[in-house]
């Protein structure tokens, strides 16, 4: 797919679209990137990582592509709020993540999740989720704040902290929010939900 197709609101920095670029295998950069790097995300939006492994998971494919916080942002917000399946997201550590990305619940043990943690994580998406905590909308996300699962390795807590049940508008207002807390950030692979449900982890 063709980057004005994939990204019709985005403006791109002609430098990082040239020849150099593409042979060095540079992801174009949005125009913002110019003059202000220090939130930076490597957005690969149809793309899951297995152990190294790209495999893709929506077509058509868009590019890979390095954007700025608010690029970033309107791109996600808009896949994140038509997103019907149920989604758990857990706040990510600001001073440490590198990659914040989303693993459909059929994979996580093939993405690397230690047997109890995949299982903790399933159980999680299997409980009944009520109304969304902040309107009258079914909710289909929870949302574990940091105080809550400060460590995904922490089974217990994920199998029993307080989660926020969310509509997919407020859920995908959390997660944003919460990259937007992040005054400094170079994410190395940010993707979009694919299939029924899964799971946001961040490393």
């Amino acid at each position: 797919m063709r980057l004005e197709q994939a990204y019709p609101e985005i403006r791109f920095r002609w430098r990082s679209r040239n020849w150099w670029a593409r042979l060095s295998r540079m992801p174009p950069e949005c125009e913002h990137l110019e003059t202000d790097g220090a939130w930076m995300a490597t957005f690969i939006p149809d793309t899951l990582y297995l152990r190294g492994k790209a495999s893709v998971r929506r077509r058509p494919v868009r590019p890979e592509v390095s954007l700025c916080l608010t690029c970033l942002r309107c791109e996600m917000e808009k896949e994140l709020r038509h997103f019907s399946g149920r989604v758990i997201a857990f706040e990510p550590d600001s001073a440490e993540f590198t990659q914040y990305f989303f693993l459909g619940s059929g994979e996580f043990s093939a993405a690397g999740l230690q047997p109890e943690v995949a299982n903790a994580i399933s159980r999680r998406l299997d409980q009944p989720m009520d109304a969304c905590a902040s309107c009258d909308r079914p909710a289909t996300w929870l949302w574990f704040p940091r105080d809550e699962v400060p460590s995904l390795d922490d089974v217990s807590r994920i199998a029993m902290a307080r989660a926020e049940t969310l509509c997919s508008v407020h859920g995908s207002q959390k997660l944003l929010e919460s990259f937007a807390r992040t005054p400094d950030a170079n994410l190395f692979y940010v993707n979009v939900p694919y299939g029924e449900s899964g799971a946001y982890v961040w490393i």
